[in-house]
């Protein structure tokens, strides 16, 4: 299940974040199921005291998906005593900081054309992003527990 949607939803089983690649279902997660459907998938690891969001993605804006698979894995992350929650994003996700921020989440650092080494990594990364942006920064994100 999480290998198709990521596959739908990422292009590839390959996820990269800050130079690292990662196969999301090796990794913790919550699926949102809706009629015997997954709806929203959210991805993460834990490591020592920090929760990386690693993918997050709701087949639906504005029904709430979204944020209850966040709040899951704040959830998660304060059990495993975990003091920051941190993702990253790119620069061309603009509903995608826009909610995150709205969530709690703060910009705490840019990496200005950090999609060049990703794409080394994995090179099906597109040129242009959503709404046709040039797909260039990795944006972090994070709220303090």
């Amino acid at each position: 299940m999480v290998t198709s949607f990521i596959q739908d939803q990422w292009g590839s089983t390959r996820v990269v974040s800050k130079g690292r690649m990662f196969d999301p279902s090796e990794l913790e997660g919550f699926a949102a199921v809706a009629d015997e459907k997954v709806v929203g998938l959210v991805t993460f690891r834990v490591q020592g005291d920090e929760c990386e969001v690693v993918t997050i993605n709701s087949l639906s804006e504005g029904t709430g998906t979204g944020s209850s698979l966040l709040n899951a894995v704040r959830d998660a992350a304060i059990k495993a005593r975990c003091k920051r929650l941190w993702l990253i994003t790119t620069n061309d996700n603009l509903s995608s900081l826009g909610f995150y921020q709205k969530w709690g989440l703060h910009i705490v650092a840019v990496y200005p054309n950090a999609l060049e080494k990703s794409r080394r990594l994995k090179p099906e990364i597109p040129i242009l992003g959503k709404e046709g942006i040039p797909l260039r920064d990795e944006i972090e994100l994070e709220i303090i527990l």
